[in-house]
């Protein structure tokens, strides 16, 4: 049965620690599941939902974008897939009586998990200028509302489209759509603050900003470098196939500040074998320190151009461009330098060096521990340079792996959600619509926080997400959030940024993955695009959790209407009644959707979008080949007496979504205000295991960011290093401190001073 939402916040600043795991799912993890999954769905539809995800007949998980393969297990899903679809399948309902009940102030004072665990928002509401809280509005009243504020803008770029992971292909191309036709590129997304720094560095080097890599790739690698990257937590499916690349032979490194349960042992839970031993996954575990990983790869590289016979010299003599300066940057490479940046023996680098030359395929994944900072795209393209020295881009079981997080993250960008489009994308559009988008750039997620904060930008619309839990420097963006005309969030529940408003503010409740999706042609579908860059269908199979929600292609499509009026030759009405009518457009403007139904309808589990790279060693660079790249080698300086923090997530946790306060793998329990310190440092800093700290990061502006009240945990981070949670420690990340060229926050690399505090 399931049970009702907590009435008050737990009190999340006297968590209980012990010492962390070192093996990750087992029997712990089904246990965890399916208290979780009932506590919000009950038995019955816990069993009818779990039993649908990630399945061809089902719906796409809506937490991580990790990839499926063709022969699906009966439960092809993981722990945290399983929270994410609880918490968006739950029972629970917040109705226009709880909006009465708790007026924005209120919410205010609310916790990230207090919220989310109220349940599915069931109507639209509305706050009106002066309102002290949110009340029932008419969908009609909605759109004009939106009308009334867009169409009274001095320019389209006042306004601000933001695209959450996960919104569908079908949704965020009718979007960008909508967002060009009225004559703006501002189209922020999450992608921003993540993988950005990827598809920087990607595009360059290698002419796409995606992997290169299938799933079958990880299976036939001989040595698969992990960087970065907490799969045991933030996807962990992709033990599994760790685990079967492990079964055929090969070999891992993990390269991470934080030694990682789930890479250490994977108990699978879906084998005898697993749940009594599991496997050890992790052959070799650099402990690098935060920021120090371009130092490495170009010291790796540094030694094998100085390895007789190491080098692929046919590839680099066919298939690349810029060899000769980036070797000579990286024979000046420096041992010492190298060991100062990283934290790392001499020998741990040199057994590195040994597995990298008995591999003749080798794979590099990375996530946020190399996208988030200063010199994230020198970083992935020196990783790149790695890749291209011995040829593992472009063969079987080789290749680049940026592991995306949300579940369509890399589908929405696809589909035209960018700030800066290509003129071939937008020539595409124009052609097919009838339209003249605008070719100036955008406002990116940085951008548009600034815009708002100086009044360039009036109106936010949100498709998704949590913009102001998500983004950096939290005081400056509620400010500048609070400074709009109108704010508009296209939600399923509630969270931070429905509590910070503009002078109007909107929610408009949706439809959800688990939701089942008529429309007056039939039963619809919507798509999404894996890591890998598969294509695939999602259906929801549940009733609806309300009567008065609309599907996001709807929304998309009512806005439009009612902002573009007659003047709009777009058929948006076609398009909310019948999906498909969206991908046949899709197929005309976005390449490598041709015949995108009929593909669908032969192909149950979707379809691989061409990648050149991959398919034919082809790059589509300016030069036409794959580029080596030279940058001066960076890393952060720390001033003594002070830490680098990283921000991260906990284990009950998806991106900003909290579904509990426990951090299982870690030993943290009952909370979530804790920063992690290795003991010498904490004991140099004269901080006791279990006293409290206010973190205090230190920036070249000089103005103050704290965050109070962290108990310490003495833990075997990397020397030097912190780490602590976020959403909570976004207040310590600059809004200017940010990545060259992706301009990506700078999360994972905040110089922070803890100052002792009174304990809870």
């Amino acid at each position: 049965m399931a049970s009702k939402p907590p009435a008050g916040d737990p009190v999340q600043d006297a968590p209980r620690v012990t010492p962390p795991q070192h093996a990750a799912a087992g029997l712990p993890a089904i246990g965890h599941t399916l208290r979780m999954s009932q506590a919000q769905m009950g038995v019955a539809r816990t069993a009818r939902t779990l039993l649908k995800v990630n399945q061809k007949d089902g719906f796409d998980c809506p937490g991580c974008a990790w990839p499926e393969g063709d022969k699906r297990h009966v439960a092809e899903f993981c722990e945290n897939g399983a929270k994410a679809v609880a918490e968006e399948a739950t029972l629970r309902r917040v109705t226009p009586d709880f909006f009465a009940a708790h007026p924005l102030a209120d919410l205010a004072t609310r916790s990230g998990y207090w919220l989310g665990q109220q349940g599915r928002i069931t109507h639209p509401v509305y706050a009106a200028e002066g309102a002290d809280r949110y009340e029932p509005v008419s969908w009609e009243r909605a759109f004009e509302i939106i009308a009334e504020e867009l169409t009274a803008l001095a320019s389209p770029d006042e306004a601000l489209f933001y695209t959450s992971g996960r919104t569908s292909n079908e949704a965020a191309f009718l979007l960008q759509l909508f967002a060009r036709e009225f004559g703006t590129n501002n189209l922020p997304d999450c992608s921003n603050m993540c993988h950005e720094s990827s598809g920087s560095a990607l595009t360059e080097t290698i002419g796409i900003g995606k992997g290169s890599v299938s799933l079958e790739d990880l299976h036939r690698a001989d040595l698969i470098i992990v960087a970065g990257q907490n799969p045991g937590t933030n996807h962990p499916r992709m033990l599994s196939a760790l685990e079967k690349a492990k079964a055929s032979g090969a070999r891992i490194i993990s390269v991470n500040p934080l030694p990682e349960a789930g890479l250490e042992r994977f108990k699978n839970p879906q084998t005898p074998q697993g749940m009594i031993k599991g496997a050890a996954l992790t052959d070799l575990f650099l402990q690098i320190r935060i920021g120090g990983d371009q130092a490495l790869f170009r010291l790796l590289n540094k030694l094998v151009l100085e390895t007789d016979g190491a080098v692929d010299e046919e590839f680099v003599h066919e298939h690349t461009h810029g060899y000769e300066e980036f070797a000579a940057a990286a024979r000046a490479a420096d041992w010492d330098e190298t060991l100062a940046a990283t934290g790392l023996e001499r020998a741990e680098i040199e057994t590195a060096l040994r597995m990298v030359l008995a591999s003749r395929r080798t794979i590099v994944c990375w996530a946020m521990g190399l996208t988030q900072h200063k010199h994230s795209v020198p970083t992935i393209r020196e990783v790149v340079n790695f890749l291209l020295l011995r040829g593992n881009i472009g063969r079987p079981g080789a290749g680049v792996c940026p592991v995306r997080g949300h579940s369509n993250v890399q589908g929405d960008r696809t589909m035209g959600i960018f700030e800066r489009p290509s003129a071939g994308f937008l020539d595409a559009l124009d052609k097919e619509f009838g339209i003249t988008s605008p070719r100036h750039h955008g406002f990116d997620v940085v951008r548009a926080i600034q815009a708002l904060r100086d009044g360039e930008a009036k109106v936010f619309f949100a498709m998704g997400g949590n913009f102001v839990g998500a983004t950096p420097d939290t005081e400056v963006t509620e400010a500048a959030m609070r400074r709009a005309r109108l704010t508009v969030h296209v939600s399923t529940k509630l969270n931070r940024s429905h509590a910070v408003t503009g002078t109007r503010a909107l929610i408009l409740p949706t439809l959800g993955r688990t939701d089942k999706d008529v429309q007056k042609s039939g039963r619809q579908f919507v798509t999404v695009e894996d890591s890998m860059g598969l294509v695939h269908a999602s259906r929801g199979n549940l009733p609806p959790a309300s009567p008065h929600l609309l599907s996001e292609p709807a929304i998309v499509a009512r806005m439009a209407r009612a902002v573009l009026g007659a003047a709009s030759a777009t058929p948006w009405e076609e398009f909310e009644r019948d999906y498909a009518t969206i991908r046949d457009r899709i197929a005309r403007v976005v390449p490598g959707f041709e015949d995108f139904n009929a593909r669908l309808a032969a192909n149950p589990g979707g379809f691989a979008l061409p990648h050149a790279p991959r398919d034919e060693r082809r790059f589509p660079t300016k030069t036409g080949k794959a580029n080596f790249t030279a940058a001066p080698v960076e890393y952060p300086r720390v001033p003594e007496g002070r830490l680098l923090l990283q921000t991260l997530r906990s284990h009950d946790q998806y991106n900003t979504t909290i579904y509990g306060l426990d951090d299982r793998y870690r030993g943290i329990k009952g909370g979530r205000r804790v920063v992690l310190v290795h003991p010498e440092d904490a004991l140099a800093l004269g901080l006791a295991d279990g006293a409290y700290a206010d973190l205090v990061s230190e920036w070249r502006d000089g103005v103050e960011r704290r965050a109070p009240g962290f108990r310490v945990v003495h833990y075997p981070t990397a020397r030097g290093c912190a780490a602590a949670y976020y959403p909570e420690t976004n207040v310590l990340v600059p809004l200017d401190s940010t990545a060259d060229v992706s301009n990506t926050p700078a999360s994972k690399s905040v110089v922070v001073r803890l100052e002792q505090s009174p304990s809870a």
